[in-house]
């Protein structure tokens, strides 16, 4: 029977090129190296939204980008789900959203929540759940992108510690992104085509193993 995973993340995972700016090609974003790599017997669905937070406003822009508001419909549209991937947390770093990782992880905690609550109806049972933390900010020369994460270098490195903690205590699984990738000095936030590329070969493992495949 084919496994169907949930990718739910932000410009990282909508695959944000920093080169231009436009959008890395369908084929070397992350979700479709993931998609590749496991083959036919599981159906990757990307839901990847640029600036998109764990659980904060952002009215920058029309779309509503507060992850905890939208997960319960994304989750109710493409279910049955075996399994969620959730990369989010870089956009929180901004210090207009808050910038604390420590508070990252209550909003991670939240999307747990939700998964977990979620009345999918039809005996459908709750998907499991993979946390990702993403790669850290990183030095940029672009002065918009610096002023937007002003701090976000120290901060963001702490991500993969406190998601780390979060999973052991919630019982879902955990991969650090920045452990097989790094964002671009472009603009200090997003990935190369080859960094993403990455993120998604070094998922491959722990999602077998998550979904024993």
């Amino acid at each position: 029977m084919t496994k169907t995973i949930l990718c739910y993340g932000d410009s990282l995972t909508w695959g944000y090129n920093a080169e231009g700016p436009s959008r890395h090609a369908y084929e070397d974003r992350w979700p479709s190296v993931l998609q590749a790599e496991l083959g036919s017997g599981v159906r990757i669905i990307a839901d990847g939204l640029n600036g998109r937070t764990t659980a904060f406003d952002d009215h920058l822009t029309a779309a509503d980008r507060n992850g905890a508001r939208t997960l319960g419909t994304a989750l109710l549209t493409h279910a049955p789900l075996d399994l969620v991937i959730v990369m989010l947390g870089a956009n929180d770093m901004k210090p207009q959203i808050h910038g604390s990782p420590a508070v990252a992880k209550y909003g991670m905690l939240r999307l747990v929540e939700i998964i977990r609550g979620t009345d999918y109806g039809f005996g459908w049972k709750a998907p499991g759940i993979l946390l990702v933390s993403p790669p850290a900010v990183s030095r940029t020369d672009d002065a918009e992108f610096s002023q937007f994460f002003a701090g976000g270098q120290e901060a963001s490195r702490q991500l993969a510690r406190y998601y780390a903690e979060l999973a052991e205590t919630t019982g879902t699984g955990f991969f650090d992104a920045g452990s097989v990738a790094e964002t671009t000095p472009l603009d200090g936030v997003h990935l190369d085509a080859e960094n993403t590329r990455a993120v998604g070969r070094g998922l491959v493992p722990v999602v077998r193993k998550m979904l024993e495949l």
